[in-house]
């Protein structure tokens, strides 16, 4: 192997990580395929419409759930990003030009599909002058002005931390702003050379005092010890993060960081106890979990949590 499937050189890391085979995923990491009523609707319209979602591309395991709630993840910004995290299947490179009608798109299928909540996420946009802030806070808001009931999470890179970038998403009002820190600190320059674990910190404590519903992430089995994960739930909660979804690593391709560990799904439920323990106001916890699994719901969540507080 010395190239990605588009035809880029692989990196040094990408040839080592290849040299291990693809893990033989144990028998808990499986799903069945429930498709109910809103999901076979769903999936009609999504092939008659032409619409993309990163539900269906990334052949997410939890779409049968997500679809019958009426929930969907779109990815914005292009199929190329600026900067490479060794677990993440998105291909590095130079992305094509801002596509600036790419929210009203969006905003339009979110419409078509009647969504009652919607997760955006997409690329780092280092090419760009603002990174993308635009892009992202004017999606949200593009949702929002055509579609007034439904929700919308915006799950964002960290904009190099400028507060005025951070600010501008922000100022768009999504009902949740998302951040993933994904793993620990020992091990957070390998993974996710591009980031800062203290920086995604803060991004989510700017989010939190500008009043808004904060989320993260942690992906196990890239090398971190049990006792880390609870640290950095620590962190997450002293961060001002409130919602927090944790998950299995699954490797994407030969060239991605080999799994480490297969977590039992007791481990899931003991996290999930123990993040209810710390204080966030919602957690979801397991191998096939992924950070937009049931984001509505954990919304709810939050929102009760704060009007819990205020009786």
């Amino acid at each position: 192997m010395s190239a990605t499937p588009e035809g880029r050189k692989l990196l040094r890391l990408e040839v080592r990580n290849a040299e291990t085979p693809i893990e033989r995923k144990p028998s808990w990491i499986k799903t069945k395929a429930k498709m109910g009523p809103e999901y076979t609707a769903l999936q009609k319209l999504v092939k008659s419409e032409g619409l993309h979602t990163v539900c269906q591309e990334a052949g997410c395991p939890n779409i049968f759930e997500c679809w019958e709630d009426r929930e969907a993840t779109f990815l914005i910004g292009g199929d190329q990003c600026t900067r490479r995290c060794d677990f993440c299947q998105i291909d590095t490179g130079k992305p094509q030009p801002l596509d600036r009608d790419e929210p009203r798109r969006v905003a339009e299928s979110v419409q078509t599909m009647g969504l009652k909540y919607a997760t955006i996420t997409g690329v780092a946009r280092d090419d760009l002058p603002d990174g993308g802030a635009w892009l992202y806070a004017e999606t949200v808001r593009a949702i929002h002005d055509l579609n007034p009931d439904t929700g919308v999470e915006n799950l964002i890179p960290d904009f190099n931390g400028r507060p005025e970038l951070l600010a501008e998403v922000f100022e768009s009002r999504p009902e949740v702003l998302a951040h993933n820190v994904e793993t620990v600190p020992r091990i957070f320059k390998r993974i996710r050379p591009a980031f800062r674990y203290e920086r995604s910190l803060d991004v989510l404590t700017q989010a939190r005092a500008f009043g808004l519903v904060t989320k993260s992430n942690l992906i196990l089995g890239m090398g971190e010890t049990r006792e880390e994960v609870s640290q950095a739930l620590r962190d997450l909660h002293e961060a001002g993060c409130e919602l927090v979804t944790i998950t299995q690593y699954l490797r994407p391709s030969p060239r991605h960081h080999p799994v480490e560990r297969w977590v039992k799904p007791e481990e899931f439920v003991e996290l999930a106890t123990e993040a209810d323990e710390i204080g966030f106001a919602g957690v979801l916890s397991g191998p096939l979990v992924r950070s937009s699994y049931r984001a509505g719901r954990l919304y709810r969540q939050a929102m009760a949590a704060r009007d819990a507080a205020t009786v």
